[in-house]
């Protein structure tokens, strides 16, 4: 017995037109009023906020130039860079051995970093770094050799720790408690079972936690350590407590003399931001290389964006003829 399907239109009397296809719906932009009346006011506070900068005589823009640029400002911006750069690599380095220690076997290095990570969590940052800048009233000497013995090398401290040592030191010890914390939370938030899959491996525990556990740790630690590491930078001008010519105790000093208060805080200002960009762009495009592993397809940069915006525009100019409409 053999059954056979017939055609949909099978059964229609001849002559009958076919269905037309439906057309697709058309579908209504939505309308916000509000929207475009929020958006014209704030772009109006915006215009009055940039006149009042351009058109106020009291900003003094002829003096900020004048300092901007200054070799006095940027001997001082250079100071600023280096208690950065020497407080975020020892922070960093010395926060990642206490993250390691509060994630060990060891109950006794679990009790240490974690009571150094409290400590230092718990005092403000302006009287660690006094506390660095008078050591020689506590200790007058340092003395290197066997524990509770004979000492080899001695070192007067006047001489060793300077005001930018002092500062430097102070400034790394209080980044070392917070990039710990930062440290452990990207560690711990690796799946375990990535672990146990390179154990499983053979792969050596050493090389499982720069392979396996560090790539992937990335991705959670650099968004809030780069956010430490400017407010380190911003954070550099407490150290004009101590004397030091910082880019702020500079600032701080040329007001001093000429009263020109506003265009100097400007220029400090100014410089801050500056520098605090190239940190987030930094970021930026270092979360994106150690995004490749978590995303199938990276998202292209603004400026790959632009191209691609710009040769579309292109394209389109090529193929309107000049003098056709469209």
């Amino acid at each position: 017995m053999s059954a056979s399907i017939a055609p949909p239109d099978a059964g229609a009397p001849p002559g009958t037109p076919e269905p037309a296809e439906l057309a697709p719906p058309t579908v209504a932009k939505p309308w916000h009023p509000w929207r475009w009346v929020i958006s014209a006011a704030a772009l109006l506070l915006l215009a009055q906020f940039v006149h009042g900068l351009v058109t106020n005589p009291g900003w003094e823009w002829a003096t900020f130039a004048r300092y901007f640029t200054a070799k006095s400002v940027l001997a001082s911006l250079r100071v600023t860079l280096e208690l950065t750069l020497w407080g975020t690599a020892l922070g960093f380095l010395l926060g990642t051995l206490l993250a390691i220690a509060r994630l060990s076997n060891n109950p006794v290095l679990r009790v240490i970093s974690w009571v150094y990570i409290w400590a230092f969590r718990s005092i403000p940052m302006i009287v660690q770094l006094l506390f660095w800048f008078n050591i020689a009233y506590l200790y007058q000497k340092i003395s290197l050799g066997i524990p509770f013995g004979p000492a080899f090398f001695t070192f007067d401290v006047n001489n060793v720790i300077s005001g930018f040592t002092a500062a430097v030191i102070g400034l790394a010890l209080h980044q070392a408690a917070y990039s710990a914390e930062i440290i452990r939370a990207g560690i711990i938030s690796v799946d375990a079972g990535q672990l146990e899959a390179a154990a499983a491996l053979g792969i050596p525990r050493w090389r499982q936690f720069r392979t396996v556990i560090v790539p992937q740790a990335m991705r959670s630690i650099l968004p809030n350590a780069t956010n430490e590491v400017i407010s380190l930078f911003k954070g550099t001008s407490i150290v004009s407590v101590m004397a030091i010519a910082e880019l702020f105790y500079q600032v701080q000093v040329i007001y001093g003399r000429n009263g020109r208060v506003v265009p100097l805080l400007m220029v400090a200002t100014v410089w801050y931001i500056v520098l605090t960009t190239v940190l987030s762009v930094a970021q930026y495009y270092i979360e994106r290389h150690y995004a490749k592993g978590a995303q199938r397809e990276i998202p292209p940069t603004p400026w790959q964006k632009a191209q691609r915006k710009f040769r579309e525009i292109a394209a389109i100019g090529v193929a309107t003829p000049r003098g056709a409409t469209r």
